[in-house]
């Protein structure tokens, strides 16, 4: 058993790696058939140069041109930085037993033109082999910020902790998955009090490894978020090392997934956590069974389904339109629950820019489904949610 699972947890490794490599040639292709760029033009300030690996090569003797700045063909360019600030840093994050220096490397972008006091703050998870400007712009969640007056921040996995960047979201103790949900809400607190963002409105997305992290942090941290997103994310609670992690992946958890919540969290007292949960039916990296089953577990941590999963409060609203189900878990009139299943939709960011590996034009603009999901949550100083569309930034109708 041991060996069959360790041959699926490389498979699924391998699997990853496949698409990015792929990804990376047939962009390679696109390129080299894109006329080239007038010698008089300038490039656009806002647009990043050509990575070597999808740089044209020059036809045989004779002199190799300039490469030509990549635009995405999703608008906006691919940089994405929009008009704001973009910030590297890193944060000195509570030390773990194995980690005495515990740097959490980040990017921050802010609105520009506007006071970032009482600004709302969205924490970006990426998946594995991502990086965060990959994450930034094949998200392009930047460009709503400038938009609707949000901060975005992006915490990036070390290569040091996992070579492939994944988020250990499998394993809660404090060497792994526990420290790192610990960093990242170190790190909220940290910006929150130096920036003065608004504590009632912090909210944290993730894809992938990105959204086990988030579903560890909203069980962990209720406290500290108003909402969560998690696209293409696998179940929690069955898991507990990389070769389960796979396991679950591929098949979905092999228990009930509201018992599994009762086993990780005390349902009675946790406060509630409205969530979104978006994923592509034609996923073969996370199984799409994992997105009902993640469903279920926060219908339960809202207490709208008993430990069996059957449904004892509220009511379900479904839409069908274009390929995309859109099923809303309501309860006295507010939407709790959210699910998105997009057809034919693989392992990628659905709406996304898909110039960029992981990111797909195909299927609704996920980043602007998960801050309209955002904009209306609030985390009360009482630790209870309520409706957040009380400022400017936030208004409008569901």
């Amino acid at each position: 058993m041991a060996k069959s699972l360790s041959k699926i947890w490389l498979r699924g490794l391998k699997r990853l790696l496949a698409i990015q490599t792929e990804h990376a040639r047939t962009t390679t292709k696109r390129t080299t058939t894109r006329p080239a760029r007038p010698a008089s033009a300038k490039p656009s300030t806002k647009v990043r140069p050509l990575k070597p690996a999808a740089a044209v090569r020059a036809p045989a003797k004779r002199e190799a041109p300039r490469a030509a700045a990549r635009e995405s063909r999703v608008r906006p360019r691919a940089s994405a930085w929009a008009s704001g600030s973009w910030t590297r840093s890193f944060h000195s994050a509570p030390a773990a037993p194995g980690r005495l220096v515990n740097h959490l490397q980040y990017g921050l972008y802010v609105p520009a033109g506007q006071a970032p006091e009482a600004m709302p703050l969205v924490v970006m998870l990426h998946g594995c082999t991502q990086s965060i400007d990959e994450f930034a712009e094949g998200t392009r969640m930047n460009v709503l910020a400038d938009r609707f007056g949000f901060a975005v921040v992006y915490p990036e996995q070390s290569k040091h902790v996992h070579s492939h960047r994944c988020w250990h979201w499998y394993d809660a103790s404090e060497s792994a998955g526990g420290a790192e949900a610990r960093a990242v809400v170190s790190l909220v607190d940290a910006l929150v009090a130096q920036y003065g963002f608004d504590r009632e409105r912090v909210y944290v997305a993730g894809i992938s490894a990105g959204a086990g992290l988030t579903a560890l942090l909203a069980v962990k941290y209720p406290e500290h978020f108003a909402a969560v997103a998690l696209h293409s994310g696998p179940a929690f609670g069955e898991a507990h090392s990389g070769i389960t992690a796979m396991d679950v992946m591929r098949r979905g958890t092999r228990r009930e997934p509201a018992e599994l919540v009762d086993e990780t969290a005390d349902v009675a007292n946790y406060p509630g956590m409205p969530a979104i949960i978006i994923h592509g039916d034609a996923d073969h990296v996370v199984a799409p069974i994992n997105a009902d089953q993640l469903a279920v577990q926060f219908l339960r941590l809202n207490r709208i389904v008993d430990e069996t999963g059957a449904r004892k409060a509220g009511e379900v609203r479904e839409e069908r339109k274009g390929g995309v189900v859109m099923r809303d878990y309501v309860r006295g009139g507010r939407r709790i629950v959210r699910l998105c299943r997009v057809q034919g939709l693989a392992h990628a960011w659905s709406g996304g820019d898909d110039a960029v590996p992981f990111h797909s034009a195909k299927g609704p603009d996920a980043s602007g489904m998960v801050w309209e999901f955002f904009r209306h949550q609030r985390r009360t100083g009482a630790g209870h949610i309520a409706e957040g569309a009380t400022t400017a930034a936030t208004a409008g109708a569901r």
